[in-house]
């Protein structure tokens, strides 16, 4: 019975349709018996008062009455119970959801507010995969200025964008998740010229070569992996990172910046002020919400706002903003910082001022992880609040850490730290 009292539940366009459907009959009926100038109809009608009459008087109206109502509230049971399952078949063979639950999932998830999310690497797929429980109209916004690994190697030989960073985001938000990143992360260990590719990024190598630029290739791949949301590039340019380091140096390629394990001071592309993919600015123009983060600081996130006009729209928009800080340092990038340390190189690196708030995680890594991560000269990114404050920051303190038992790795948790960022965003909406 609570499965059928569902249907009843206000969005989901049923009501209204079932009671048209019982005017229609009427309607129908109604039209049969003008037509038909009432003979059939009116000899019918006496018929049945005849019938109903001899029946009453055999068993009492108490007793008929109630039975034929039960059985007409069966057959009515019966009957719409054989179609909703036929349809369930048809929609969703071998599911084990209702149907009724999908639909108000689906009205529920397109319901929700319009996110965009600014970042790239595993940080951003991750935040990918817990913002799709609560909307569907989720747009991020990707660099593609990689050119290590299996991506830089196909941008070289093909002249394509790199791959890497959306083929994880496509996964992430693709309804089959976790089959399609166990095929898409999967890598060719053997085969002339196969091995170290991953299969996701032969995937969109192809689909560039057909569809004839990345954006399609993205749209395309969308369509076939029921992808709930978009993933667009910051640029179609062929973009360049470089660095200048405290030392004098200048490293070109993000592959190079992190492994040359210096302080940056300055961060740039060539060509320098790469347009924006128009779609781009349309979607932060129309965002409910707009999320930088998590991710590499200087080579995830800081690229896609090297755009000028991607920094531009976001700073210009009215929609909530919020930075996700990292939960540790990273070696070659950002060594010693703090919190207020990662928002000022946000903020000189892209010339405006462009979240509102920082989420900061909470609580310390066990001592185990501590231990492992100060081997490699990474550790928690310590909280200043006095300089995060003075930076004109709101700081929102949550525990979104997930660490794993066996590696001690420590990961931001998908489901936290999504439900963290919308309670955030219901607050803002309201002030």
């Amino acid at each position: 019975m609570n499965r059928w009292f569902k249907w009843l539940a206000p969005g989901l366009f049923v009501k209204r349709w079932l009671l048209l459907s019982a005017i229609g009959v009427l309607l129908t009926s109604l039209g049969v018996a003008i037509w038909a100038k009432l003979t059939p109809i009116f000899y019918l009608i006496q018929l049945t008062s005849t019938i109903l009459e001899t029946i009453t008087t055999v068993i009492p109206n108490y007793v008929s009455g109630p039975i034929a109502i039960i059985c007409g509230l069966m057959f009515i049971f019966w009957g719409q119970t054989r179609t909703v399952g036929s349809i369930t078949e048809a929609l969703k063979p071998g599911g084990d959801e209702e149907l009724v639950d999908v639909l108000i999932a689906h009205r529920r998830l397109y319901r929700g507010p319009k996110i965009v999310v600014v970042g790239g690497g595993t940080g951003l797929s991750t935040l990918l995969r817990g913002l799709k429980i609560y909307s569907a109209h989720i747009t991020a916004i990707v660099t593609v200025a990689d050119d290590g690994g299996s991506s830089g190697r196909l941008r070289q030989e093909f002249g394509v964008l790199p791959p890497g960073d959306i083929r994880n985001c496509l996964a992430a938000l693709a309804d089959q998740e976790k089959l399609l990143t166990e095929l898409f992360q999967y890598r060719f260990s053997a085969g002339n010229g196969l091995v170290g590719h991953s299969f996701g990024n032969l995937f969109l190598t192809a689909m560039s070569e057909i569809t004839g630029d990345l954006e399609r290739a993205i749209a395309a791949s969308s369509e076939v992996l029921a992808v709930r949301g978009r993933v667009l590039p910051a640029t179609l340019s062929d973009v360049c990172l470089w660095a200048e380091l405290e030392d004098g140096r200048r490293i070109e390629g993000e592959s190079n910046i992190t492994a040359a394990n210096g302080k940056i001071v300055k961060m740039g592309c060539t060509p320098e002020n790469p347009p924006a993919l128009p779609a781009v600015l349309k979607t932060i123009h129309e965002a409910d919400y707009i999320i930088i983060g998590p991710g590499s600081l200087y080579t995830s996130i800081l690229p896609n706002l090297l755009v000028p006009e991607i920094t531009d729209a976001i700073a210009a928009s009215t929609a909530p903003r919020i930075y996700v800080c990292n939960i540790m340092t990273q070696p070659g990038e950002t060594d010693g910082y703090t919190v207020a340390d990662h928002i000022r190189a946000l903020d000189n690196g892209c010339g405006h001022s462009l979240f509102d708030a920082v989420l900061v995680h909470r609580k310390v890594p066990s001592a185990e992880a501590l231990i492992k991560y100060a081997q490699v000269n990474s550790h928690p990114v310590f909280l200043d609040r006095e300089a995060t404050e003075e930076l004109g920051r709101r700081i929102v303190l949550a525990n979104v850490m997930d660490e794993d038992e066996h590696t001690n790795l420590v990961r931001h948790n998908p489901e936290k730290l999504a439900r963290v960022l919308l309670r955030w965003y219901s607050r803002a909406h309201l002030m």
